[in-house]
């Protein structure tokens, strides 16, 4: 599995980058599994997926209730998360859902563990219980 492959790298996946180390993400959220899937990119990535969930942006995740992070990869420049945004885009749906699955299988929402690990809140949350 490469790197570029995974939720969150540097491409750097969910884990790697703390969020002063990177300033940009490219990232696919859904309505539910194997729902409708919205692929953006930000430069202020945990604010935009914030506006997404609560249906802040008018357009096509709030149109079609897309608030589910499913897959997100950091970048520590913009130019490259654009570049792999529209990569991105070009793959066909079922490729889209392989990259989601690989890592995500159950389409879990990503967002509250990422807000766990690194967000400006996190000292504020339970440790998750270890098992």
């Amino acid at each position: 599995m490469g790197g570029r492959d995974k939720p969150g790298h540097d491409g750097q996946r969910g884990g790697g980058l703390e969020p002063a180390y990177f300033t940009a993400a490219v990232y696919m959220m859904a309505s539910r599994k194997h729902g409708t899937i919205y692929i953006g990119v930000s430069g202020s990535f945990i604010a935009r997926i914030m506006q997404h969930r609560e249906g802040l942006i008018d357009g096509f995740t709030k149109t079609y209730g897309v608030k589910r992070l499913v897959w997100f990869e950091r970048h520590e420049s913009i130019i490259p998360a654009i570049q792999r945004e529209k990569s991105l885009k070009k793959y066909p749906r079922q490729w889209k859902i392989n990259l989601i699955e690989r890592d995500n299988p159950n389409w879990d929402d990503l967002f509250p563990a990422l807000m766990r690990e690194a967000g400006p809140l996190s000292h504020l949350q339970d440790p998750e219980p270890s098992l």
